[in-house]
């Protein structure tokens, strides 16, 4: 250091009390533990993003259960609950507004910025899966790797059942 109390080195200071190895090996079992929640939510973003996850207002489409079931995990942290049977359906409320009443929002096209969002997906899920196969390679590390993927795996499965 100099007189004044300033780093004479480039990495003298914080990050030269870092060791980049550990800091490697925190970068990994981070990125291995959280990887399959970001698969997962990524994946189930995406789907929501283009609304396959309910049906349209007037619509036929009716979405798979496992798509409903994915996008509840998404957006309330729990699995849906099942609906009551027709019959016991509370009747829908009717608009005083016909279908001809209704309007759409008017303004710039949200495509662009879902298709920005699906391409953020599947970045985001190439990038998980490269990390995991790069992690899973190195022979030294493989054994943690795989106990800390199995955590980031099982885990927010057993805190969902809870």
């Amino acid at each position: 250091m100099s007189s004044q109390g300033s780093p004479a080195h480039p990495r003298a200071g914080f990050f030269a009390s870092l060791d980049m190895r550990k800091l490697r090996q925190w970068h990994q079992y981070l990125g291995l533990f959280f990887a399959p929640a970001i698969i997962f939510f990524a994946f189930s973003g995406a789907l929501q993003t283009f609304s396959l996850h309910e049906g349209g207002h007037g619509s036929s489409y009716e979405p798979p259960a496992w798509i409903v079931a994915i996008a509840s995990v998404h957006k309330d942290q729990r699995l849906p609950r099942p609906r009551p049977a027709a019959a016991e359906q509370p009747h829908p409320v009717q608009h005083a507004e016909g279908p001809e009443q209704r309007h759409e929002p008017s303004g710039p096209s949200p495509l662009p910025l879902k298709m920005f969002v699906l391409c953020m997906a599947v970045g985001l899920i190439s990038s998980a899966l490269l990390g995991i196969t790069i992690a899973l390679r190195n022979r030294t590390v493989r054994r943690n790797a795989l106990i800390t993927l199995a955590l980031g795996t099982v885990l927010p499965i057993v805190l969902l059942l809870l």
